[in-house]
């Protein structure tokens, strides 16, 4: 069972209150008694509609206070990410402090439900060979996602090495077109990280969805998926109780949303789950 936070009002909530003026000198208390007929109605512009992701981004560095100093993050992208969200997230983590491992793009076969007897297949025989050993009762896709966490993830405190199972699982699914390692000019791979986030794109289908998420959780400190918002899959992780174990934040086209998936990553260190966003149910932002 998650144990529930004190948490600070919504952050939406906040941005509202604060972006909403009160019209001073325009009430019947300035009223001069002059008999003149009250002039047009002046129409009050409405407040900035990028003014929530201005003030999220002027006060993340704050918010964040250094939260993921020495936390490495390894980003995993789901097919059809916007590169440009990537790209904000990324630069989000760091400014919290945070190191990015590596990028990691899963590929079309891996979430692809027509290609799942080659998922299961390769996901069986991986199983097989570790020394890592992996839930035998494990169905396809949590599996998978185990697989994906020994690829990219570990269990602890800082950068893992690349050992003989990381790299067994990086060549298989590698080989099998299910996910692209990320390498350096030198040709070397990054060591795995306790931290992940996954950025979601095109919707996958919700058992592959919850099936990658909670295999992921199982062989990692953290998780958090990113999706835009109200991402069908972000709500069906939740109806389907995966975010027990995983932080699901959606709102990932906007700058408050990828302030919040980092907030998020800094809570995950010790508390795992919640779901958080513009549509979330546990709080728009874990702010305590």
């Amino acid at each position: 069972m998650i144990r529930s936070r004190g948490y600070a009002v919504p952050l939406v909530g906040v941005l509202l209150a604060l972006a909403t003026g009160i019209a001073l000198g325009a009430g019947p208390l300035t009223d001069t008694g002059s008999s003149a007929a009250p002039g047009p109605a002046v129409h009050q512009p409405a407040p900035q509609a990028g003014y929530a992701d201005a003030f999220a981004g002027a006060v993340a560095t704050r918010l964040y206070g250094n939260g993921l100093s020495r936390r490495p993050v390894a980003v995993l992208t789901a097919p059809g990410a916007d590169p440009a969200t990537v790209a904000a997230v990324t630069a989000q983590v760091k400014a919290a402090g945070g190191q990015v491992s590596g990028t990691y793009a899963l590929g079309s076969q891996l979430v692809d439900p027509q290609q799942k007897s080659l998922v299961d297949t390769l996901g069986a025989e991986l199983g097989k060979q570790l020394h890592a050993h992996l839930d035998r009762s494990a169905t396809t896709y949590p599996r998978i996602g185990e697989l994906l966490a020994v690829a990219a993830a570990n269990r602890g405190n800082s950068v893992g090495q690349v050992n003989d199972d990381v790299s067994a699982v990086r060549q298989s699914m590698v080989a099998a077109h299910l996910v692209t390692v990320p390498h350096d000019a030198q040709g070397n791979q990054p060591g795995t990280a306790p931290l992940v986030l996954l950025v979601l794109g095109h919707d996958l289908d919700q058992a592959i969805a919850d099936g990658l998420v909670s295999g992921l959780a199982a062989r990692s400190r953290g998780v958090v998926v990113i999706g835009d918002t109200a991402a069908p899959d972000l709500v069906g992780l939740r109806q389907d109780g995966v975010t027990k174990v995983a932080a699901a934040v959606d709102g990932a086209e906007t700058t408050a949303g990828q302030v919040a998936s980092v907030l998020a990553l800094i809570r995950s260190w010790r508390t795992p789950g919640g779901s958080f966003g513009a549509s979330g149910v546990t709080g728009a932002a874990p702010l305590g």
